[in-house]
């Protein structure tokens, strides 16, 4: 947290606006002892700047203009951005305090964050990581705020100025029941910072946004199909502090309308409590199983059927249980029904489950129960990695892949409880951008001998085992959630797109009760054989070699004539430039590269390689060594380019470097895959070749500091620089 204060509280008069100014948008970190990463958005700093200069606020990042608002409609001439201290003459962050009843729905479609706001609202401790405590409208008033959200496996400090959009002096959008309460307000809007726009806020569920409150993971389920324990997983994630939410059928004739037992169609609520009551009947006594709801407008539109505010139900319940359950029958939008309305009503809940870090010492001690977690980020490339479904089953095996141990069974059942979350990563701020949520999901296939297994699980593994269990199907979500019970053993869980070659960055999650152990599925990175159907000519130094340029018999080629057409290139001193190498390359490689020769960075890159005084010019015996691997290499690119196309599918890439004994992983390959592949998801030959030479160098950089092969190696800043310089 910022210690920063200011020595005396605002005065008067606040003279003029400063305009700090910057080109991208920039986040900050949380703010927990740790250093901000360099060109982002102090809160601090910015504040300081403000204090001492006796200025308000105004934010580049964000500005009060309709590319604010909007992304695709038209402005709003009728909106004007105000200050809370231009609205009511005296503005408060928080009036007495803060509570789920201070949230009220404006013009936004955005009751998925509302509900999802209202739960955090009830936890003190996730409230204040989420709204922190050293800002306010009295002390240090400047005009800037900022708020804390999570991330994709980190928090970050989105900092907004306090303009807010105003119709007639009322403000547009989320709003406190109290006038001149605005902690609500600013939420939204620093939220929509983070998304881009407040139309990008338009339409959602509310455990998106409860993760970003609280850095948990989800669970959905649809009402269609619930699994016969739901109370009890209701109870027990209400037990570890779970936000949830839940949401009404959706309805393309009406939105948000309400309907005769009192609901809102196509609408989002908060779960606040979960309970099974203690009724009296008659003759004897029932537990019922009740949820508390609350409906984000914050007024009298609630649920009237039984067990509502009105209901003579209430009656069979103890005066005592009463008092302990909070019961109000106020026109504020919260009510009680039972779980078998709910399952009847609602069409999906939400449960975001906190994650380890969320829960306090204070908590612990009470019992509250603390998940094990596991998280590790990955990516879908075009041609590399994005392997698309198991429809797709050539390429499926190229998804990434992620190895699970389980070792210790759950205390009940002799079972592993497993929560698998897969999340598709920034996606909503790049609305704007026509960047819309892929369809995602996953499969587990159990590893009953891994040690024999290779790593990546290949095509014959997927061809021949069945999975034990998926999301059975891919959902547009930003977020896949799962809940499993399996055996102790090993898995492997393969993320996937429904098409391949999909593009999208994500984050995998695995929450467990009891620990768990997760790495990729995937190859070290090594050298390795050569394949043996490669099949290149030895450089023996005899003549009649017909295969030394051209790489075929007929071409009636020898060393000699390589001798003679590098001679007459290089002059007198016998050595060869970049350019003039590639005027033999492309004279030599002509049939491969189709008469479009060589590309100068893959030209200048084999000069680097090899050019061991860094003089910028190879000698014939440098040549000779290059030549021979690119016969290697040339070898290998006929191997798997069976139509002579002078293109390999990029999925490809993989095999044909491990052909030519180079074991990679996911992470490189994708690198190589982001930097050579064309859109179409092909490698051209000198693509290929470039892929082999940039290897080779940094391998033979890295084993000159490692003889022993220990993986090791150490390098200055200053040799490092030189190194890649000349690679």
């Amino acid at each position: 947290m910022n210690n920063f204060s200011c020595e005396r509280e605002q005065e008067v008069v606040v003279p003029k606006i400063v305009r700090l100014e910057a080109h991208k948008p920039k986040l900050g970190e949380k703010g927990s002892g740790f250093l901000p990463r360099a060109g982002v958005q102090d809160f601090g700093t910015l504040r300081r700047i403000c204090c001492l200069t006796r200025t308000l606020f105004e934010d580049p990042e964000f500005p009060a203009t309709d590319s604010s608002l909007y992304y695709s409609k038209s402005p709003d001439k009728s909106i004007v951005w105000k200050r809370p201290k231009d609205i009511v003459p005296n503005p408060q962050l928080f009036v007495k305090s803060f509570s789920r009843f201070d949230i009220n729905q404006g013009e936004l479609g955005d009751c998925w964050l509302l509900a999802a706001i209202a739960n955090l609202a009830m936890d003190s401790n996730l409230f204040f990581q989420v709204v922190p405590q050293d800002q306010s409208f009295e002390k240090c008033y400047f005009g800037i705020f900022h708020f804390r959200f999570w991330q994709y496996g980190r928090w970050v400090d989105v900092v907004i100025d306090d303009r807010l959009p105003t119709r007639d002096g009322q403000l547009v959008y989320l709003h406190s029941t109290e006038k001149n309460e605005f902690w609500c307000a600013l939420l939204e809007k620093a939220y929509a910072k983070l998304h881009g726009s407040y139309e990008a806020l338009i339409g959602g569920i509310c455990c998106e946004a409860m993760e970003d409150f609280t850095g948990g993971v989800l669970e959905i389920y649809e009402m269609k199909k619930i699994p016969p324990d739901l109370f009890i997983i209701l109870l027990k994630a209400f037990e570890r502090k779970s936000l949830m939410g839940c949401s009404t059928p959706s309805d393309p004739r009406i939105f948000e309308a309400k309907k005769p037992q009192g609901l809102v169609g196509s609408h989002a609520y908060s779960i606040t409590h979960v309970k099974y009551v203690d009724i009296q009947m008659p003759s004897s006594c029932e537990m019922i199983p009740l949820l508390r709801l609350r409906n984000p407008w914050g007024n009298k539109v609630e649920w009237e059927g039984p067990w509502s505010d009105k209901s003579p139900k209430w009656k069979s319940v103890s005066e005592n249980l009463k008092k302990k359950l909070g019961l109000t029958f106020n026109e504020d939008g919260e009510f009680w029904m039972s779980f078998q309305d709910f399952t009847h009503y609602f069409s999906q809940l939400d449960i975001c489950n906190l994650s380890p870090d969320s829960l306090t010492e204070d908590d612990l001690n009470a019992g509250k129960k603390k998940w094990k977690m596991s998280t590790l980020n990955g990516q879908w490339v075009r041609g590399v990695t994005a392997g698309g479904c198991k429809n797709h089953l050539e390429t499926f095996w190229h998804n990434p892949q992620y190895r699970i141990t389980l070792e210790y069974p759950d205390e009940d059942d002799g079972k592993c409880t497993v929560v698998v979350a897969l999340m598709q990563k920034n996606r909503r701020a790049q609305r704007r951008m026509g960047a819309e949520n892929v369809a995602i999901g996953f499969e587990i296939y159990h590893l009953k001998d891994p040690a024999r297994l290779p790593k990546p699980l290949d095509f014959n593994f997927f061809k021949d085992n069945g999975r034990i269990v998926s999301t059975e199907g891919v959902y547009y979500t930003r977020e896949v959630t799962r809940r499993f019970k399996f055996p102790p053993g090993v898995y492997c869980i393969v993320p996937c797109t429904f098409k391949p070659n999909e593009e999208a960055e994500f984050l995998l999650r695995i929450f467990s009760e009891n620990q768990n152990n997760m790495e990729e599925n995937d190859e070290e990175v090594c050298i390795g054989e050569v394949d043996d159907r490669v099949i290149y000519p030895k450089d023996d130094n005899k003549q009649g070699n017909g295969d030394a340029i051209q790489g075929e018999p007929e071409s009636g080629q020898n060393e000699d004539n390589i001798r003679e057409f590098f001679k007459k290139l290089a002059g007198e001193d016998m050595e060869v430039d970049w350019m003039e190498l590639k005027e033999i390359l492309d004279f030599a490689m002509r049939k491969e590269t189709h008469d479009l020769g060589f590309s100068k960075d893959v030209c200048r890159s084999m000069v680097a390689m090899l050019d061991v005084d860094h003089s910028g010019k190879l000698g014939f015996e440098e040549f000779r060594t290059l030549w021979n691997d690119i016969r290697k290499w040339r070898a290998v690119f006929k191997l798997y380019d069976k139509d002579e196309s002078g293109s390999l599918r990029a999925f490809e890439l993989r095999q044909a470097l491990n052909s030519a004994g180079y074991r990679l992983n996911n992470h490189i390959l994708n690198i190589f895959g982001h930097r050579y592949g064309t859109k179409e998801g092909m490698i051209t030959f000198d693509d290929f070749i470039m892929c082999a030479v940039r290897l080779k160098t940094l391998i033979d950089i890295f084993r000159e500091r490692d003889p022993e092969l220990t993986n090791t190696a150490s390098f200055t800043m200053e040799e490092w620089i030189e190194k890649t310089l000349y690679s």
